[in-house]
């Protein structure tokens, strides 16, 4: 389907191909909801590729990114998004607004909702404020990461990552390694990856596997070699310190002998196994720069590229009630 299309919304099973008002998390979405959402930013992938990038199908929509945590990378990958699709982007930093002055947040979401805007992107530093806005306001929602909650774009970009390199998504042997107790793109990935058929394993010191992992259709493990055993995919994670209250490793040394994947520990996965990070990378901790560079087996960049479409996607289709969009009354 061409990027132009505004054709009615698919009816898949009957029902609605996305029928959410918000982009909250990954929890909650039916597999064929999330194959949507990839299915629609594929046709952005070629389109961001081409000299001529813009489209215009959100002119005259207000898209606040109120971020009250810091991310470059996400915030200039939404506002990307945004401007290449029409909109009228503000950014709002935390450090400029309000919060700092002692406004609860719903304050905030009472402002931003009285500014009439017409979708705002939320990334937070607590779990659940994403939820707490967008209950708030009357226009759609989309986190970009709460908390140690969840960062849906981040695991829909991962997925579409995997799936044009791979083929499919489904009966692929993906090894999340690192910090997964304190890490959302962590929860958001174990959640969309076994939805679509992947088998996941989760690989951790005791000290950074979440108590519920058991819960999450995903095999834990805290010996990374054994994990990495036949993997097709090998998705590391940084060490997120600043989440961290006391020593839950010995020390960053020790970490890497254990947990960081370097080329003779990469060995063990399979030979076309497809190296990932979500960024920013901490070189040398989690992942080794020889491994990180290898351009015929690291996706790290092209997971950015990806990340730009799959934000046009979703605010693309978060948008069309309000739009006006045939098939999305």
């Amino acid at each position: 389907m061409p990027a132009s299309d505004h054709r009615p919304a698919a009816v898949l099973n009957g029902s609605e191909a996305f029928p959410h008002r918000h982009l909250t998390g990954i929890a909650g979405l039916q597999p064929h909801e999330i194959m949507f959402l990839l299915d629609e930013a594929e046709q952005w992938v070629e389109r961001n590729r081409d000299r001529a990038k813009s489209d215009h199908r959100l002119d005259g929509i207000t898209q606040i990114n109120a971020f009250f945590e810091n991310s470059t990378r996400t915030l200039l990958s939404f506002e990307i998004a945004g401007k290449r699709l029409g909109a009228d982007v503000v950014n709002m930093h935390a450090a400029q607004s309000s919060v700092k002055k002692g406004e609860t947040l719903i304050d905030t979401a009472m402002t931003l909702n009285a500014m009439r805007a017409d979708v705002i992107v939320i990334r937070h530093g607590s779990s659940g404020a994403v939820q707490l806005i967008a209950d708030k306001v009357n226009c759609p929602v989309l986190n970009a990461g709460d908390g140690w909650h969840e960062h849906p774009t981040q695991a829909l970009l991962d997925a579409l990552t995997i799936r044009r390199r791979r083929g499919d998504i489904a009966g692929q042997r993906i090894v999340i390694c690192g910090d997964v107790l304190h890490s959302r793109v962590a929860r958001s990935n174990m959640l969309a990856l076994t939805a679509l058929a992947a088998e996941v394993r989760v690989v951790a010191p005791s000290t950074l596997m979440p108590a519920a992992v058991d819960r999450m259709a995903v095999t834990p493990f805290t010996d990374f070699d054994a994990a990495l055993e036949g993997a097709d995919v090998v998705m590391m994670l940084r060490l997120q310190n600043e989440r961290m209250n006391g020593a839950f490793i010995p020390s960053t040394r020790e970490y890497h002998l254990r947990y960081g994947l370097t080329p003779e520990r990469l060995q063990h996965a399979r030979p076309d196994a497809l190296v990932m990070h979500p960024g920013p990378m901490n070189r040398g901790v989690e992942i080794s720069s020889e491994v990180a560079d290898d351009t015929a087996r690291s996706a790290i960049t092209e997971q950015v590229e990806m990340g730009v479409a799959v934000r046009m996607a979703c605010l693309d289709v978060l948008t069309r009630r309000a739009r006006g969009v045939e098939g999305w009354a």
